[in-house]
């Protein structure tokens, strides 16, 4: 970072420095106090942080405000007025006013709500989230000041993503707090951290446009595989071309100017993948921050000839893009998920370890519900990804931590006595220094858990609430037991000795029954998808059955009780999901029979009818030299056009009864046959720029 970027880092963001200078002295301690605490919100202030903030957006350069929110699309959304207000004939004045800022309304009827609203109901409603600040989006001809809200209907049922998060952050929230006290600790404040790394590919714009399946669909329907691609891992953190340096100094320079810590960029493992990951922050922040880093990936590819596929699986055979999900929880701005100094710190450490282990244990079926959709199917299990089976890598060092506890015994090998919580002589819990397990989903990494599962193009919104409110559940789970158990009042002497007693039992209990769900292994292993089901882990291989979870009554249940999604909403979304992912299957099947039928065929059919000419010419010739090669390579296109006649023909009757498994199988059976004409069709008359192109010319 050059001190240019280091003087306008944060500057298109109303942060704590803007609010300081655009707003009065107390009314920016209450805002203040809201972003960093979680204070409720005066609703007085209103008025004077509208003003301060228009002031500060109209010297930034905006022309317009808009309410910026998250609609269950997977996107971003976004109506954009102006601040211009007419007062008279040719006159008018810029305003902006407490109630622009708090709420707006905006026209809900084309997003998806699952049937929490009827079609001809088209009122939608944005809320101010004031503890993600105000930005700035800057374009070639202005800016516009975005303030992210939540999007609600009528009724105030949750039509947006990040209504639940905020809910889920204050259920593990409280139930944090609630388990703190238990270890004699003051109220404080949590805080929920994330960093999400974010692959993705890019490959020349003028290929782009060329594959009507990358323009439809984000993916590769078709492309055979070429004969180097990643098997020689030189691409990995490789050195970065100048171009794609451009790039992302370009994506940099306007991340930083938004206030987003964005950190490292590297070349990625398969060619043309790339990857960004920013620093932690608190969690609705840096979920509100992957989206914008989405969008600028975008903005910044098109503006240099490039085009970003954030699909998790743009091309197969190599690797797929994911959204890995470093997540964390502190207590006072101190995380819990390291290992303490002291034996009531471990002891911390180990509770909300095994609180966490028994929400993935209980609760891994809404993990991988939250990971599904079309583009993820394809990645999952495959180049890299983690598979479909939710499980959790702790590391030799934690492993062995977590089975001394269990059994009461040291073992050998480690050196240490055995772990008794809250005592003195504890052994500290030392900080793992094992490898990383990329074939785990759900992985401990030194201070916090790395979820790999979810893909490249989602919002990270869903798969963190699902955990903030499993994990909320398991801590309250075992505070219901610790309560039925301790019998001591907290005041007294034999509080913390009978405390540390039965909490050691209590995670005796909680790791045998819940250590089903450790695993250290290859996830890709065909032996350990045998042991998962042994173990009784599911193992839900695609979207439909993936969403299925949602149906519960116990799951349903759950986040009702938490207050997360009611079991409306939760239906709701289970209808969206099902109904978005049979959409976007349905429209891989048309993209790949209308290439199939009106781009390969066609060139098929001429390579054919080319090659049967020559052969006829040569024969009534008399040429002897040739004939042989000319005839089994016309043999081979001969049969490949037919197999294409009828692998078409089968996806066609697919497509017309719409069932997603029907359409994949056939858009697979056809895409071998089209992969292996690739291989025998003139290069120069193959219609689609090929993978060798696609991955290597950029």
């Amino acid at each position: 970072m050059t001190d240019t970027s280091l003087k306008t880092y944060g500057e298109d963001v109303f942060s704590e420095k803007a609010i300081r200078r655009h707003l009065p002295k107390d009314v920016a301690a209450k805002l203040l106090a809201t972003m960093r605490d979680a204070k409720p919100l005066d609703p007085s202030i209103a008025d004077a942080v509208a003003q301060g903030m228009k002031d500060w957006a109209l010297k930034s350069g905006a022309t317009h405000f808009t309410h910026w929110f998250q609609p269950l699309t997977g996107g971003t959304a976004e109506k954009h007025d102006a601040f211009l207000e007419p007062t008279g004939p040719a006159q008018a004045v810029q305003k902006f006013s407490g109630k622009n800022l708090i709420g707006g309304e905006t026209d809900a009827s084309s997003f998806p709500s699952g049937g929490l609203r009827s079609t001809f109901e088209a009122r939608g409603y944005t809320a101010w989230d004031p503890t993600s600040p105000a930005f700035i989006k800057r374009h070639a001809n202005g800016a516009t000041l975005c303030i992210p809200t939540a999007f609600c209907a009528y009724t105030g049922a949750a039509l947006d993503m990040k209504t639940p998060l905020l809910r889920s952050i204050q259920a593990v929230s409280r139930a944090t707090e609630r388990l703190m006290s238990k270890f004699g600790k003051p109220k404080a404040h949590v805080s929920i951290t994330l960093g999400a790394e974010q692959e993705y590919f890019l490959i020349d714009r003028s290929f782009y446009l060329k594959r009507p399946d990358l323009l439809q669909t984000g993916r590769t329907v078709y492309g055979a595989a070429p004969a180097k691609h990643q098997q020689l891992d030189d691409h990995y953190f490789g050195a970065i071309r100048p171009r794609i340096l451009k790039f992302m100094t370009e994506v940099e320079e306007r991340l930083w100017r938004l206030g987003i810590p964005a950190k490292t960029r590297h070349n990625e493992v398969a060619p043309a993948q790339f990857e960004l990951a920013p620093m932690f922050e608190d969690l609705n922040l840096a979920v509100d921050h992957n989206m914008l880093v989405m969008e600028v990936l975008k903005q910044a590819a098109e503006a240099n000839g490039l085009v970003c596929l954030l699909h998790e699986k743009p091309f197969e055979g190599v690797n797929g893009s994911g959204k890995h999900c470093n997540w964390s929880i502190a207590y006072g701005g101190k995380n819990l998920l390291s290992p303490g100094a002291s034996p009531r710190d471990n002891a911390i450490f180990l509770t909300f370890l095994s609180a966490i282990v028994r929400a993935v244990d209980l609760h891994s079926d809404m993990l991988r519900m939250a990971t599904a959709g079309a583009g993820n199917d394809h990645r999952l299990g495959a180049n890299e990804a983690p598979p479909a089976i939710i499980s959790v890598f702790l590391g030799d060092e934690l492993s062995a931590v977590m089975r001394e506890i269990e059994t009461g015994r040291a073992e050998r090998k480690t050196g240490r006595t055995a772990m008794k919580i809250g005592v003195d002589t504890m052994p500290p819990i030392p900080r793992d220094t094992t490898d990383r397990n990329r074939t785990s989903p759900f992985a401990f990494t030194g201070n916090k858990f790395e979820f790999r599962a979810p893909g490249s193009s989602q919002n990270c919104a869903a798969s963190q609430m699902v955990l903030n409110t499993i994990v909320a559940e398991s801590i309250d789970a075992i505070c219901d037991k610790l309560d039925a158990l301790v019998d001591v009042p907290e005041r007294s002497p034999k509080y913390t000795d009978r405390f540390n007693e039965e909490l050691q039992k209590l995670l005796q209990r909680l790791i045998r029954k819940h250590k089903r769900v450790l695993f250290s292994g290859d996830g890709y292993a065909k032996e350990w998808k045998a042991e998962a089901e042994r173990r009784g882990l599911p193992n839900l291989h695609d979207t439909l059955e993936a969403i299925a979870p949602m149906e519960s009554p116990a799951n349903r249940a759950l986040f009702a009780k938490y207050g997360v999604l009611t079991e409306g909403e939760m239906a709701s979304r289970r209808e969206i999901a099902a109904e978005d992912y049979e959409s976007r299957v349905l429209i891989e099947g048309k993209v790949a029979l209308e290439i199939g039928r009106s781009m390969i065929r066609p060139v098929v059919a001429d390579e054919f009818s080319r090659l049967a000419t020559a052969i006829g010419r040569a024969s009534r010739d008399g040429l002897k030299v040739g004939i042989a090669g000319l005839k089994a390579l016309s043999l081979k296109l001969g049969a490949g056009l037919d197999d294409l006649h009828v692998k078409c023909e089968r996806l066609e009757k697919s497509v017309s009864k719409g069932e997603p498994r029907g359409i994949l199988r056939a858009m697979g059976d056809l895409r071998r046959t089209v992969d292996r004409l690739e291989c025998l069709v003139d290069d120069s008359k193959w219609p689609l720029p090929k993978y060798r192109e696609m991955l290597f010319i950029y």
